[in-house]
């Protein structure tokens, strides 16, 4: 409540309004980036585009901040609340908010919800225990997995997958839920013996656990994958690429969704204007900032997995550098 009343406060005062001189002494406007667990991409990611944002903020007077929250379902009801600007969510979690779908029932759709761009693709992630003798993905049956914290929208499509299986979370002997930071201890400690994780590569979350105690990448393939990709455009196919982590020697087929960054349409269009040239007017730095982010293409980043419509003050970047009509 503390950070809804600071924004409040600031937009009573007219914080958000940016000066027309810019000038180095005006007020400083604070935005906030919603991203996931410390381990995962979001929160580097995030950071990256703070980076940039923040180098000119003696000029534009914005100062930007990344939040590590729960994920993508959180960041899109901070943003309804208002409690932050902007957040980047997987793509078939903004696409549910746009219709009011599935973890948004209750609510309803969440028509401010604003496109910024894309960002990194997340092929979903199954990491096994060494001694849990697991091969495929069936074979976690009866056994302790990571079903992801609540709020997560790694744990809405893991939801969803085991919904297209005719599976219940029942069906695991445990179901923890563990934050992302979590789970990869808990699994080089016996504690659980898989988890399913939605995230860019390479990604720390894997790489110690696969280091540490030769935990095995688990393919998901098969009809229930196949009909969800076919049934849902958020949904893609993927691979991860062999010998990216230790101890896993060939590729891994998998599905996966795509990173967006999104925000309301109550956030001044100035603010998401000078967010969005900051990232393209120095896209090979933003590119070198992490890993997930060297596969980025300018052309794809403003609509790969974008189902909320273009925010008035992205479009206006856009247009200008004739990307869109």
């Amino acid at each position: 409540m503390r950070r809804i009343f600071a924004l409040a406060t600031a937009a009573s005062l007219g914080v958000f309004a940016l000066s027309p001189t810019g000038a180095a002494g005006q007020q400083q406007k604070f935005i906030t980036i919603g991203t996931g667990a410390v381990t995962g991409v979001y929160y580097p990611a995030g950071g990256a585009i703070c980076r940039l944002v923040n180098r000119e903020r003696t000029r534009h007077g914005l100062r930007c901040s990344v939040e590590s929250t729960g994920g993508s379902v959180f960041n899109v009801d901070a943003l309804r609340s208002g409690e932050i600007e902007f957040g980047i969510v997987q793509s078939d979690v903004q696409f549910n908010a746009t219709k009011g779908a599935k973890q948004f029932a209750k609510d309803g759709p969440y028509p401010e919800l604003r496109s910024v761009f894309a960002l990194h693709p997340e092929p979903f992630t199954v990491l096994a225990r060494k001694e849990a003798n697991v091969v495929k993905f069936e074979d976690f049956k009866g056994k302790r997995f990571n079903v992801g914290n609540p709020g997560s929208g790694t744990r809405a499509s893991l939801e969803q997958l085991l919904s297209a299986m005719g599976w219940k979370i029942s069906d695991f002997s445990v179901a923890a839920e563990l934050r992302a930071e979590e789970q990869s201890q808990a699994l080089c400690q016996g504690r659980i013996d898989g988890f399913f994780y939605a995230v860019g590569h390479p990604s720390a979350g894997i790489q110690d656990p696969t280091t540490i105690c030769g935990a095995k990448l688990v393919p998901l393939t098969g009809p229930a994958v196949d009909r969800l990709v076919k049934e849902n455009p958020y949904y893609a196919y993927s691979t991860i690429p062999a010998n990216l982590y230790p101890n896993n020697r060939q590729d891994t087929h998998t599905y996966g969704v795509q990173a967006t960054l999104v925000s309301s349409s109550k956030v001044p269009n100035d603010v998401v204007y000078e967010m969005v040239q900051a990232v393209f007017e120095n896209f090979d730095e933003f590119r070198k900032l992490h890993p997930a982010l060297a596969v980025l293409r300018q052309e794809d980043m403003i609509k790969n997995g974008l189902t909320a419509p273009l925010h008035e003050g992205a479009l206006k970047y856009y247009r200008e550098k004739g990307w869109v009509k």
